[in-house]
């Protein structure tokens, strides 16, 4: 508030645009105009503006006496919901030898435009008039810069020593303006710091962007800034709990770590044969696709939360969850096309450091990742709005190999089987999951896997009935025939080659060409 002394000053002050002066005790319009016209701040001198009831317009003081009842009176105009959005002011009584005076101080809005019953109210001089449209776009547009992001905020709790400068220097600043022009800096640090985003020589701090990237200890500044991870045995949270890990530590170090986390806890590899003599490694999730959602979240998450970023894999699929819903101009009508970044200092720093490229490419890659290692594509929650939810699903099954063959074939059925290979339908089976229901559209959705592990088995081996059967694991005839058999054959994918005795023991089926052409632009 106001001293004494710079109110003398105040009361003949030439800032009209900054002073009101009054006499009167009752015009309770003129004042909250007075109140919203301070609050708009037009000429952005950025100072506090004065309601000072008691005094002439020469400063001369009136006599007032100033009771309880006239503060209340003066001090309900915050609250009483005329002038919105609410105004940042303090009321207060001085005595002086001539009189009392009241002052209403307000201080300039950083949400404007403020309006009084609907009206914008600005200071033109030593006068109040109504905003024009241009006045009125010019306050919105400054209160579209007064809206910083987080991360730019300062950190006010910080000091310069809670920042590990090596790492600022030698995983960022290099990275950023390189070695030589870092060196011939002469500037302080703290100019070095604030030029890059990074400290608020205002406030005398690291911003919060500072502490998340390179802070010694920023948990202690933003509690929720770890990751948990959880492997649950089962479907659901409810389960066994098989492990748990804690990750924390600013990104230039807790992102390696999470690197390190997902390569060898998450990502699962086994052998997978492509032919008699080759055989590949596949994940049950591509860790390209993984990274990409998880340095996504760190990017994204919303830092004033207590929430931490949340990995948990249960037994068939992973689910990523991290504060903070669509930001800005995304919008779940419109994602992802449309991207928008709640941490955009924090983004940039991310890019230099070389974990996320800012192309708003990345969920369109991860949807082509995981399509081509076999995944469904991933299914974005964009509806929880305090938060942010992504779901993966493991590969699903594959067609069994020529040893899980063995074990359900006859030795004459192996000989028939010895061409089929262990290819993995995973990476194509989406596609032509499609494609197959289009072909068949009288089958049920949940054999079209089933009746690609058909197709595959009679392209290479020509099996008879009972092989095919044991193929998909069913052991009635008539359903397998009902489900499976009768709609390819009806698709013209698959035809019997004793078409003359249809029931003969000794009946095979036989790829068509039209399901060679079926399979071949899927690579089964």
């Amino acid at each position: 508030m106001i001293t004494k002394e710079e109110l003398k000053e105040l009361l003949h002050s030439t800032e009209t645009y900054r002073v009101e002066r009054t006499t009167s005790l009752n015009d309770m319009d003129k004042f909250q105009e007075a109140i919203c016209a301070f609050s708009n701040d037009l000429p952005n001198s950025r100072k506090n503006g004065y309601l000072i009831l008691g005094a002439y317009d020469n400063g001369t003081l009136s006599g007032l006496k100033v009771n309880d009842d006239l503060l209340k009176k003066i001090a309900a105009i915050r609250s009483d919901g005329n002038i919105l959005p609410v105004p940042v002011m303090s009321v207060d009584r001085f005595v002086f030898p001539d009189g009392e005076l009241l002052v209403a101080e307000v201080t300039p809005s950083m949400m404007p435009p403020v309006r009084y019953r609907g009206r914008t109210f600005i200071r033109i001089g030593p006068r109040r008039d109504i905003a024009t449209e241009t006045e009125e776009r010019i306050l919105a547009e400054r209160r579209t810069s007064y809206m910083a992001t987080f991360d730019t905020m300062p950190c006010l709790a910080a000091k310069l020593n809670d920042i590990d400068m090596e790492l600022v220097r030698n995983k960022y600043m290099e990275k950023l303006i390189g070695k030589e022009l870092l060196a011939a800096d002469g500037r302080s640090i703290e100019e070095q710091l604030s030029a890059v985003g990074m400290y608020d020589t205002e406030h005398d701090c690291p911003t919060n962007a500072a502490m998340v990237l390179f802070g010694r200890h920023p948990r202690r500044f933003m509690p929720g800034l770890y990751v948990q991870y959880v492997r649950f045995k089962g479907e659901d949270v409810s389960s066994e709990v098989e492990n748990e890990i804690q990750l924390e530590g600013n990104y230039c170090e807790l992102l390696p770590r999470l690197e390190s986390l997902l390569e060898l806890s998450v990502i699962k590899k086994k052998p997978v044969f492509v032919s008699m003599l080759r055989e590949e490694m596949v994940g049950n999730f591509p860790y390209t696709a993984i990274r990409e959602l998880v340095m996504n979240g760190c990017m994204h998450r919303d830092l004033q939360s207590n929430m931490p970023l949340r990995i948990y894999e249960f037994a068939h699929r992973l689910e990523i969850t991290n504060a903070g819903g669509l930001y800005g101009n995304a919008r779940p009508e419109n994602f992802p096309t449309i991207n928008d970044y709640r941490n955009p200092l924090i983004a940039s720093a991310m890019k230099t450091m070389g974990y996320v490229n800012m192309f708003n490419r990345g969920v369109g890659q991860v949807q082509a990742d995981l399509k081509k290692n076999g995944n469904p594509p991933a299914e974005f929650v964009v509806d929880l709005i305090t938060a942010f939810r992504v779901n993966v699903e493991d590969v699903p099954k594959s067609l069994p190999d020529v040893t899980s063959l063995s074990q359900v074939l006859s030795q004459d059925e192996q000989k028939d089987a010895s061409n089929v290979v262990n290819t993995d339908l995973s990476q194509a089976v989406l596609s032509l999951s499609q494609v197959l229901s289009q072909a068949c559209p009288k089958m049920f959705f949940k054999y079209v896997e089933d009746a690609i592990a058909v197709m595959r088995a009679v392209e290479q081996a020509g099996l008879p009935m009972t092989a095919l059967m044991k193929v998909v694991n069913e052991k009635n005839r008539n359903r397998f025939k009902r489900n499976l058999l009768s709609h390819l054959i009806e698709a013209e994918l698959v035809v019997p080659t004793l078409t003359d005795t249809p029931s003969s023991p000794n009946q095979r089926y036989a790829l068509t060409e039209k399901g060679k052409e079926l399979l071949k632009p899927y690579e089964i």
